[in-house]
């Protein structure tokens, strides 16, 4: 799940050196915390937050595979 979410927001940046992702467990739910640059925040959240959602759904279904939950944040 690391790398799908990695992937993603490195193909959406403008500085891709500076995306960052950790993953934790928590009982059956599977933080991810992403963390770009400022500048390329709006692009990782996108219009209405779009961007975001979307990604939020591909990790739930990633995640539904393994029956867990899945949270994403995104952080500065």
């Amino acid at each position: 799940m690391q790398e799908l979410i990695s992937f993603i927001a490195r193909s959406l940046v403008d500085k891709p050196d500076d995306v960052q992702v950790t993953v934790t467990e928590e009982d059956d739910t599977i933080l991810v915390d992403l963390v770009v640059a400022k500048e390329d925040l709006g692009k990782v959240i996108g219009k209405q937050g779009r961007t975001a959602r979307a990604m939020r759904s591909l990790l739930s279904a990633a995640a539904g595979k393994e029956d867990k939950k899945s949270r994403l944040n995104i952080l500065e």
